[in-house]
């Protein structure tokens, strides 16, 4: 059994591998129940700490579990909100494969599935993207990005400029124009893409802002009481998703709108399964405004991992050798 490190999965995930293998697993038969999500009294925080456990499995394959706590006030410990471990095993014999960097897996499968997402709805020449949040998938969802759409310049807004600036630094060795921002709505106009991967409860973006032919990729908002856009993005746009049950019943950007009859559930036009698979085909016109709401799907895990134990074999090999 291997215990692999957030260094080693970084380095197993290039993200056109690992966009390439989601888009391919999307149209595979691969089980997924619905994940568990837990939310546990945490006195004297501002909120619960969530649990969440998230199985997979692939029939004669592979089968994973992530288990992830989620603590929104931990940056008061410096410590990151999600942490966590992913655990897989081989399904023949049963034993368990290896263990490894829940985080480290969740950012760089989060920002494929954006990126994928994006291949499908984005306007293929976007070069302008805004980032929305300074947690440890803004720096992941830049490079993902970049890596299907021709990036030139980026914007990064937190409510600290001095990390959206390290997020730039972070980012320095790509070919791209990164600068930290503070006037959000100011630059909600100039980009092609935004991209909101925070844990707000209202929302930061607003439809009054948007202008046509944008793509927005909201990755946040991972609970029913959580918003990161406003109800005129989704009356202005085009709404798809990473699988549609989930998004549904877990994100308030959807579930509350939807109690409030903002929209319905026959609005969301698509999700990852039905574009990989070709089921439904998106012919983007050039105004188009298109959401892309992100709640997270195991088999986005299993894919990642698997794709981990795999470079961690073959580089023990080549060391052996």
């Amino acid at each position: 059994m291997k215990i692999i490190t957030a260094d080693t999965v970084n380095k197993a995930l290039p993200f056109p591998k690992l966009i390439n293998s989601l888009q391919k697993a999307f149209t595979e038969n691969i089980t997924v129940p619905p994940r568990l999500h837990f939310d546990i009294e945490n006195p004297g925080a501002s909120r619960e700490t969530t649990l969440l456990m998230m199985p997979a499995w692939q029939a004669g394959d592979v089968a994973g579990i992530k288990l992830v706590t989620v603590a929104p006030d931990n940056h008061q410990y410096q410590l990151p909100s999600i942490q966590g471990t992913y655990l897989l095993f081989d399904v023949k014999t049963g034993s368990l494969k290896a263990t490894m960097d829940a985080p480290a897996l969740t950012a760089k499968r989060t920002a494929a599935a954006s990126a994928l997402a994006s291949k499908f709805l984005s306007r293929p020449n976007s070069e302008t993207l805004l980032i929305v949040g300074t947690g440890t998938l803004a720096s992941q969802l830049i490079q993902a990005h970049a890596s299907v759409r021709p990036i030139k310049t980026v914007y990064v807004w937190g409510r600290s400029l001095a990390k959206a600036e390290l997020i730039c630094q972070q980012v320095k060795h790509l070919d791209i124009k990164c600068e930290a921002i503070e006037n959000l709505k100011e630059y909600v106009a100039k980009a092609d893409i935004i991209s909101c991967a925070t844990l707000s409860t209202e929302p930061l973006i607003f439809g009054e802002w948007l202008k046509a032919g944008q793509h927005l990729d909201m990755v946040g908002a991972y609970r029913p009481d959580m918003r990161e856009m406003d109800d005129e993005c989704l009356i202005r746009a085009k709404i798809f998703v990473d699988n549609t049950e989930s998004a549904l019943r877990e994100t308030g950007d959807l579930a509350i709108p939807i109690a409030n009859q903002i929209i319905t559930a026959q609005d969301i036009k698509a999700d990852l399964f039905s574009l990989c698979t070709g089921k439904i085909l998106f012919a983007r016109e050039s105004e188009d405004i298109t959401i892309f709401k992100s709640v997270g799907h195991a088999l986005e895990d299993l894919v990642a991992a698997k794709l981990v134990a795999e470079f961690s074999t073959n580089e023990e090999e080549g060391n052996l050798n």
